[in-house]
Parts: C-alpha cells; structure tokens; sequence
C-alpha cells in the first residue's frame, strides 16, 4: 500500500456564488498502514498482536460553513437559519 488512503470521505457544500461544491472537511481510513509505521499495536480478546487501523479527520473549513449558510438561506427577509442549529444561535433567523 502507498501513502494513500484506503478510504476517503469528503464534506462537502455547495456555493450558490461560486456555482460548485467546495470541500469543508474530510476523514480518512488508513488501516493497519500508518500504525504499522508507528508500531502502534494492541492484543486482542486470544492475546494476539495486532495493528490498530487509523483515521485521520480535519476540522471544518468554518468560512465556508458560514458562507454555505448564508448563501442558501438567504431570503428578503433576512438568512433562514437551518432548524437544526436554530437552538445553538438562540433565534430561527438573522435580520
């Protein structure tokens, strides 16, 4: 195997300005390949050996979250805030 991911996921958002979808995070499954490097090793339940899979995530690209928001729920009104984040911001709109 190469230093390339077994598996990746992207996160992605679609930008009504730019007109694409941009990459706000992504998470990668690299099994046993980087523990391997690093010897990072456990038992199992038998006792034997053996190499932890690893993931590797970033964080999320929070300008463009913002700017994904804003972007599509923007109305004449004011920005539509997504129910599920309404209780976080503590109202349902921003004027």
């Amino acid at each position: 195997m190469s230093f390339a991911s077994a598996l990746t996921y992207d996160f992605e958002v679609y930008s009504a300005a730019q007109e694409k979808w941009l990459e706000v995070s992504s998470v990668s499954n690299f099994e046993a390949f980087q523990s391997n490097r690093m010897k990072i090793r456990y038992k199992d339940s038998t006792g034997k050996t053996q190499l932890v899979h690893t993931l590797n995530g970033s964080s999320l690209a929070l300008p463009r979250i913002i700017a994904c928001l804003l972007e599509n729920n923007q109305t004449a009104d004011g920005i539509n805030l997504p129910k599920v984040i309404q209780s976080y911001f503590g109202a349902k709109t921003i004027s």
